[in-house]
């Protein structure tokens, strides 16, 4: 017999040797209370599907779809119900998964012949998706040789996934079988299409639309929120991606192996700063118009979006357009710590709008834009109080205001400033490679692995730090700053090309540092594997005005 505990209720119970964990979940449950069904479970601190069988003592904690990992879990399942669904009723028709968007996920489904998708097609594929859940069919993990499971999407012409393990490190891997249909998730699965109760595919430009539940309520979907600017990036690092021939993570493993990753960090480079270019020379077309000329740029964007390097990227191509930028963050206009807003357990909100003197900022704006010196405050971030040191500054002819920080789109900032007189830039990771066409990479996790290697490297965080911080960072930025990005002139991509490639050499000495018996571990674990599908590249050859290396060190603008 083994003793599992089960954290959900601080008790503790025998069970047989290789019990699975549904079947703990059914001795337990019954002593704790929980508005949604349970979706998955930490077992000693790393996911588990409830299909996980326990040999020895553990603990367990079971978890909803308000848990990240959990979520993770029931879309990977919702993905293969949608491919199994098309798999059935379109015949030769593939499913491509491509990036969040609009509350869901984008998916691009090619049918045989290149045909439009029609509605039909989405209805069938809809109606076979509900019948699978009716049904209530078990999913089933394999894990066999890293040769067998080639072998196995090689006879299926998964090029993507072939190409995938060819590259991988791994002498076993495993794959899912739902029927006759087999696939390859990295992660765990539900047991069964019957927990897939929730979810809705609808038509979305011209694929569909996998939209999920609300993580906060998963009682219903997560809202829809039309998202056109932020759709036509994605596409068109899409685009890009498929010229140079790197759709997905084996086409990038490939390249590096082959001797082609000082290339792709030479072409990486310059898309970012083409890009650069162009935003700074639209800055400067705006800034001499004759009827409300340009005078602000405001930049936001989340957590680790890169939002310092390029600021001053930015600044550099705008002075080469001739014009004179004055950079300040809405940082140094913070109140002083002790009228900080409080969140609900008593500490600061410092993403909170009120954070931010914005009745002070808008009046030395205000100054600026009339011609008028002012005094530039700073934040004293060790006293927590706002300092001036007589730095001051004033807009002469060719002058232009930038202004950085996570508030710097909301509307509320500067009320009084003409809309026509500001150039809104919204700045994100929006990653777009994949590991095969069935698994993407989260956007979130591209900016937790940034802000893990920048946050250690500069002695402010543990990764342990870092990794308990990241889910209140996340609320707070879809409070504060996602609703505002479709409100930007122009959206920047950060990703980089061959980031998860040259981060891996950082990020894996940094993410063993967690120790096993933290929270914190499931997700230190969670990325420890997903890295490792990457070959690694040095960083010797970024350059150090590039934006990555505001998280790798090294940087020319620290």
């Amino acid at each position: 017999m083994i003793q599992i505990h089960c954290k959900n209720t601080g008790t503790t119970k025998e069970f047989p040797e290789g019990v699975y964990l549904f079947e703990i979940l059914e001795e337990f449950k019954s002593q704790f209370k929980r508005p949604y069904d349970i979706i998955s479970a930490r077992v000693n601190n790393v996911s588990q599907g409830l299909r996980y069988r326990s040999y020895n003592s553990n603990t367990v904690e079971f978890l909803d779809l308000r848990a990240a990992s959990a979520m993770r879990v029931y879309f990977r399942s919702l993905c293969f119900l949608l491919c199994k669904a098309t798999h059935d009723v379109i015949s030769g028709g593939r499913v491509y998964l491509e990036h969040p968007i609009s509350g869901g996920w984008y998916c691009n489904l090619r049918k045989k012949g290149r045909e439009k998708v029609t509605e039909e097609d989405i209805s069938l594929i809809r109606n076979q998706m509900q019948e699978l859940v009716k049904e209530d069919i078990q999913f089933h993990r394999r894990d066999v040789p890293t040769e067998e499971v080639i072998k196995i999407f090689a006879k299926k012409g998964s090029d993507d996934k072939v190409k995938l393990f060819e590259t991988s490190e791994e002498v076993y891997n495993e794959y899912y079988t739902l029927g006759d249909f087999v696939d390859y998730y990295y992660g765990r699965l539900v047991p069964s299409t019957g927990y897939l109760k929730l979810w809705a595919l609808e038509r979305y430009h011209d694929g569909l639309l996998l939209r999920l539940p609300d993580r906060h309520d998963p009682h219903r979907l997560a809202p829809f929120v039309d998202q056109p600017r932020t759709f036509n990036v994605f596409a068109e690092n899409l685009r890009w991606n498929i010229i140079m021939g790197l759709s997905n993570v084996g086409d990038v493993n490939r390249a590096c192996q082959s001797g082609r990753a000082s290339e792709l960090i030479q072409v990486a480079e310059a898309l970012q700063e083409k890009k650069i270019v162009q935003i700074a020379e639209q800055i400067f077309r705006r800034s001499r118009q004759r009827k409300n000329p340009l005078k602000v740029v405001l930049i936001t964007g989340p957590s680790s979006s890169g939002k310092t390097t390029f600021c001053r990227r930015l600044s550099v191509q705008l002075k080469a357009c001739g014009l004179h930028p004055l950079s300040f963050s809405t940082d140094d206009y913070f109140v002083n710590r002790v009228d900080t807003p409080r969140l609900p357990d008593g500490t600061y909100d410092f993403d909170n709008f009120e954070t931010v003197d914005h009745t002070y900022l808008e009046s030395d704006v205000q100054k600026l834009l009339a011609g008028e010196s002012v005094e530039l405050p700073s934040y004293n971030f060790v006293t927590g109080m706002r300092e001036y040191s007589g730095r001051r500054t004033r807009m002469g002819r060719g002058s232009i205001l930038l202004i950085e920080g996570i508030h710097a789109l909301n509307p509320a900032l500067l009320p009084s400033v003409d809309d026509n007189c500001k150039f809104r830039i919204f700045i994100n990771a929006m990653t777009s490679t994949s590991l095969d066409n069935h698994n993407s990479i989260p956007t979130s996790d591209n900016r937790l692995l940034r802000r893990i290697v920048r946050d250690y490297n500069k002695g402010a965080f543990t990764a342990v730090e870092t990794i308990g911080q990241w889910p209140s960072v996340c609320d707070a930025e879809e409070k504060w700053i996602l609703p505002y990005q479709e409100q930007a002139d122009v959206m920047f991509n950060s990703a980089y090309l061959l980031e998860f490639a040259v981060m891996r050499n950082h990020a894996e000495a940094i993410l063993r540092t967690v120790p096993k018996n933290r929270p914190e571990y499931s997700e230190a674990h969670r990325l420890l594997k997903f890295i490792r599908y990457f070959t690694p590249v040095s960083d010797k050859e970024i350059p150090p005005t590039s934006l990555l290396r505001e998280f790798l060190g090294g940087s020319s603008f620290a």
